[in-house]
């Protein structure tokens, strides 16, 4: 009898722990930092990529091509104003040797507030926050086999807003989210004009663009089952739709030819107007369809070390050199609270 009362107690106290952790758990999808607390996310990852088939990767020659290793780097932070409003922010930067492709590929800042806590029957966040990738120019180049890029910015700010909702049940949390970027058209880029593209000579070594506003939106929902005071396992899914972008007009004023004669100044023109053409479409969306895995160690009640990783197939326009028929990132998240 005293030993099943025991083996009771024990259990119990486990549920109890292990419901207690999961709600303070940094991994955790509804997480939320406490009135002063402030957290750091800090990861590191390899990733491989096959690409896919699509005509703009096939005129530069990288159709089916693999790229590895690619380094990924992120940090996400916050830091609670009260126990219902944070501010927010998601950093990260990959490093591709194989494409000579480097820079910022995610710049998230700003604020989520709690509409509905645990005592209610869901949990429910509303935020917003800017989209940074205005900060660098989008770099690249035109070449006779198409656009190359250089960076991994698309030189234009945005707007985020989204929400997320769900519950933890003792030791297992469920959420989803749904977010919408709007970004604004500018002319933050730099295109260099490779000596070998046709009538070179016709225009500037560099020019910019007037880029269309474009959209994001995305979808999904993730998973956490917290085993005991140190363990945790989480799984999700994630939608993501990136629209194709455009051109408006070619910015940078061309360079007068009048001095070479009828035919250099409608050679110009035409190769303007077929250059807009070109790209007042480009076909360059795509959609994503990732699958997540992480399992978390609590090292103290303040730090924790997450291994995850992500797999990720797409469906790309014609036009994208963002295609991929494999994407498999996997890495270590270092997890802090102050």
């Amino acid at each position: 009898m005293k030993k099943s009362l025991k083996c009771l107690i024990a259990a119990t106290a486990s549920v109890v722990s292990a419901e207690a952790f999961a709600a303070s758990n940094m991994e955790n999808p509804l997480y939320m930092p406490q009135n002063r607390e402030v957290y750091l996310k800090t990861g590191a990852a390899i990733m491989y990529k096959k690409t896919d088939n699509t005509s703009a990767l096939q005129n530069r020659g990288l159709a089916r091509t693999e790229e590895f290793p690619i380094w990924r780097f992120s940090e996400d932070l916050g830091y609670g104003i009260t126990d219902r409003l944070a501010l927010i922010g998601r950093f990260g930067y990959t490093h591709d040797d194989d494409i000579d492709r480097k820079g910022m590929h995610r710049g998230r800042l700003g604020a989520m507030y709690r509409v509905l806590d645990d005592a209610q029957p869901i949990v429910l966040d509303l935020y917003t926050e800017a989209f940074l990738s205005g900060i660098t120019a989008m770099k690249g180049a035109y070449t006779t086999t198409g656009f190359k890029f250089d960076n991994y910015s698309n030189g234009r700010y945005g707007v985020i807003v989204g929400t997320r909702f769900g519950k933890t049940w003792n030791a297992f949390t469920a959420a989803a989210h749904v977010e919408y970027l709007q970004t604004f058209g500018n002319n933050n880029n730099k295109i260099s004009i490779d000596p070998s593209f046709p009538w070179s000579a016709l225009f500037p070594d560099e020019i910019s663009v007037d880029l269309k506003s474009t959209h994001e939106t995305v979808a999904g929902f993730d998973t956490m089952y917290q085993f005991n005071s140190n363990w945790s396992i989480g799984a999700g899914f994630e939608y993501i739709e990136h629209a194709d972008n455009g051109v408006k007009s070619i910015h940078t004023k061309l360079p007068d030819v009048s001095a070479l004669g009828p035919v250099a100044v409608g050679t110009q023109n035409v190769v303007k107007q077929t250059l807009l053409a070109q790209t007042k479409n480009m076909k360059d969306g795509w959609d994503e369809y990732v699958l997540k895995l992480n399992v978390a160690n609590q090292l103290t009640d303040s730090m924790q070390l997450t291994l995850f990783t992500e797999y990720t197939f797409d469906d790309s326009h014609n036009g994208s050199q963002n295609g991929t028929d494999i994407k498999w990132e996997t890495g270590v998240r270092f997890n802090a609270r102050f």
